[in-house]
């Protein structure tokens, strides 16, 4: 089994990067291809206050949306999601909140190899049971959750030696010049961006676990 290094660049609190992180995960399942994969975060809220923002109003706040184009969006939204297998539940989801503690302790479950364990967790939480993941105590609950000592992971969502290690995963990220998310890196240096369909996937891994390199980009 062939195995591809993949650098995915994604927000905690993205609607879109779930759905193409599930969609990735199918066309390898298709393709019996086997992967390490690595997230590299990218904050579209680094400012958020603690309470976060209702949606609704971050959305029409920063596109001059109204209330039928937010309408729109969301049926297309939950359409692409269930497509993916992605469970979305608005009814709970309300508030976008700051996902940099998230991207912490993500990145601090890597040195135990949990960081797509930690990932799953996140989705489902905040996702499907609409969680505060800024949330310290929530976060923690998900590292004991997953077998992890607290009190090293609360030493770890505060401290500097974390925050300078994330800079560099962001530097990474501005060096390939994304500006949104979600993104892939395949095998150090292709770009993919976008949620993107299984199909689209499988074709990017064909090409790269051949002789070939992908013909494709979005």
């Amino acid at each position: 089994m062939k195995t591809l290094k993949i650098e995915m660049i994604h927000d905690v609190v993205c609607s879109w990067c779930p759905i193409g992180y599930a969609n990735l995960q199918q066309a390898l399942r298709n393709l019996d291809v086997d992967a390490e994969i690595h997230f590299l975060p990218h904050e579209l809220n680094p400012d958020m206050g603690a309470k976060g923002e209702s949606i609704d109003a971050h959305l029409s706040r920063r596109y001059q949306w109204n209330q039928s184009t937010l309408g729109d969006y969301r049926v297309n939204l939950l359409a692409v999601a269930k497509q993916a297998g992605v469970c979305i539940d608005f009814s709970k989801r309300s508030h976008y909140y700051n996902s940099n503690k998230a991207h912490r302790l993500i990145h601090w479950c890597e040195g135990y190899n949990k960081q797509q364990a930690m990932n799953n967790l996140l989705i489902d939480a905040y996702f499907k049971r609409g969680l505060d993941i800024s949330n310290t105590q929530v976060l923690l609950d998900f590292a004991e959750q997953l077998g992890l000592d607290r009190e090293e992971g609360e030493l770890a969502l505060m401290s500097d030696d974390t925050t300078q290690q994330l800079q560099l995963k962001k530097q990474r990220v501005l060096q390939q010049g994304v500006t949104g998310v979600p993104a892939y890196i395949f095998n150090g240096s292709n770009l993919i961006t976008g949620s993107n369909s299984v199909e689209y996937f499988e074709q990017v891994i064909r090409g790269l676990t051949t002789n070939n390199q992908p013909s494709v980009a979005s």
